[in-house]
Formats: structure tokens, sequence, C-alpha cells
């Protein structure tokens, strides 16, 4: 399977050949720092390759010192981008930065015991197509 995505600003675009074997929806303090949301939405690959087609070289990795953590970005817009994780063949996508449908549902909400104190109970939360007037 052939995915597509890019950043906000679209500086930076990718295409990933291949396929997806898990997404999560992570609640840890690092990730809603990163999103600067409720949550992560990364989707995972072990086997998928990805191909830059514009921007590279505007794509930059903060790594959080003694941990795994770490978030791609674009220098420009600051948009969350793939990354492979520290050496290894492991594929991390941002589920928001594709342009093509995501191909799987989320497995699992993970690391719940840091979940924001405001994430609960979203479902009885009013929902709107756009901005409320």
């Amino acid at each position: 399977m052939k995915h597509t995505g890019s950043c906000l600003c679209g500086a930076v675009t990718f295409e990933i050949e291949g396929d997806f074997q898990s997404l999560f929806l992570c609640h840890c303090s690092r990730c809603r720092k990163d999103t600067g949301s409720a949550h992560a939405a990364n989707l995972f690959s072990t086997t998928a390759s990805i191909q830059w087609l514009s921007g590279e070289d505007k794509v930059k990795t903060y790594r959080l010192p003694e941990s795994r953590h770490a978030k791609a970005f674009c220098t420009e817009c600051g948009s969350a981008l793939p990354k492979t994780q520290g050496g290894s063949k492991l594929l991390v996508v941002p589920a928001g930065c594709l342009n093509s449908d995501v191909p799987i549902k989320p497995l699992a909400h993970i690391f719940l015991d840091s979940k924001a104190n405001w994430d609960s109970e979203l479902e009885k939360v009013p929902t709107f197509d756009q901005l409320p007037e």
C-alpha cells in the first residue's frame, strides 16, 4: 500500500510504501507535550519505507535525553512528521500528517495512568461540524 503525507505548510512531503501494523493513541505526558493535545495518534510499521519527496532538509528530530522519546517536525511550521525509532527499522508516523486515509483503526489507548485530567467523558461534550458561533 502507498500513503502520502505532508506538513501543514507543504514544505515537507513524503510517500510511505508498505503497511502499518498498529495505531496507538498515547496519553503519556511526553506525547501530550508533543501534540499539545490529549494524546498522540501514531502509526507503527517495521516493514514500510519512507521516501522524502520534498523538504527533507526541513525535518528536524528532537530526542529527549536519557529516553527513547523523540519527535520529528517541520522547521517551518512545526508539524509533526514521521521518524525512525533510534536506529531500528521501526517507522513511527503521526496519523494526522497523512494526506491519504489512515487504513487501520486504533488498537488501544495507552499510558492512561498519565492521561490529562480533562480527558474523560468527551463523548458527552457537544459537537459541531465547524467552529461554533
